[in-house]
């Protein structure tokens, strides 16, 4: 439910949390992005760091040049001036993923959980467009929206201590990819040779909150040469600007 006017929250001593619903929903995202391009025009609000969540914007400022009361009026009085709806750009992002083998190794387990043939689970999972909300959990980690609910599964019982950087996991209805060799729970149906996070890049995150994410099939060979030109630094991921009314 969208909220008739967003709910500030206090988070600490130079933080407050602007909350614009209680639930996920590609509408509230929109909100969400409208309403942090606005205030990132605004340098004097003094807000250092802005950061997006499903459902709202917590905000981080300099407590030596403005206060909590002084920033909830002027962030209160931005979101009025928001119009009802508007267009919003975004990126669409193209992810090549190597499904099942040692890639996957729970694509036998969520195709049998669905009643489904491995080849069925990979059609419905790179079919269609996935909406970053927001990123957490990892450096890099993208919480999407969108997958088709005839591919849900549960989350393994006994969760892996390391699973690789570029896996890509089906959790209940959400599918993500492991940004780096981290401890996991997610059944893992393939695996991209994208860096997601890359701490010695000039853009280090890969993915933003509002992007939309699209699943491309590879073969064996193609993944191992994008990996090669990645490693050469010269691969570019497929990146392109959509506007969405």
């Amino acid at each position: 439910m969208l909220y008739s006017q967003a709910v500030f929250r206090t988070a600490g001593d130079r933080s407050i949390v602007m909350e614009f619903a209680n639930a996920i929903d590609p509408y509230v995202l929109s909100k969400i992005r409208s309403m942090a391009a606005a205030v990132e025009d605004q340098p004097d609000l003094f807000i250092e760091e802005i950061l997006p969540t499903y459902c709202s914007l917590q905000f981080f400022f300099c407590p030596l040049l403005t206060t909590p009361d002084v920033l909830r009026n002027k962030l209160r009085e931005i979101e009025k001036s928001l119009p009802p709806s508007s267009s919003v750009r975004h990126r669409r992002v193209e992810i090549p993923i190597l499904y099942g083998g040692d890639a996957g190794a729970d694509l036998p387990f969520v195709a049998k959980h669905n009643g489904l043939s491995q080849k069925e689970v990979i059609d419905i999972h790179s079919h269609g467009d996935y909406l970053v909300y927001m990123l957490g959990f990892t450096p890099g980690f993208a919480y999407m929206g969108g997958m088709d609910k005839r591919i849900s599964t549960p989350r393994l019982m006994q969760p892996r201590i390391k699973i690789p950087a570029g896996s890509c996991g089906i959790a209940g209805d959400q599918t993500g990819i492991y940004p780096i060799d981290s401890p996991g729970g997610w059944q893992l149906i393939g695996k991209t040779p994208l860096k997601l996070f890359d701490p010695f890049s000039d853009h280090p995150v890969l993915l933003q909150a509002g992007d939309k994410i699209c699943f491309v099939p590879i073969d064996e060979d193609e993944f191992h040469h994008i990996i090669h030109l990645t490693e050469a630094g010269i691969y570019i991921p497929s990146i392109s600007e959509e506007q969405t009314p």
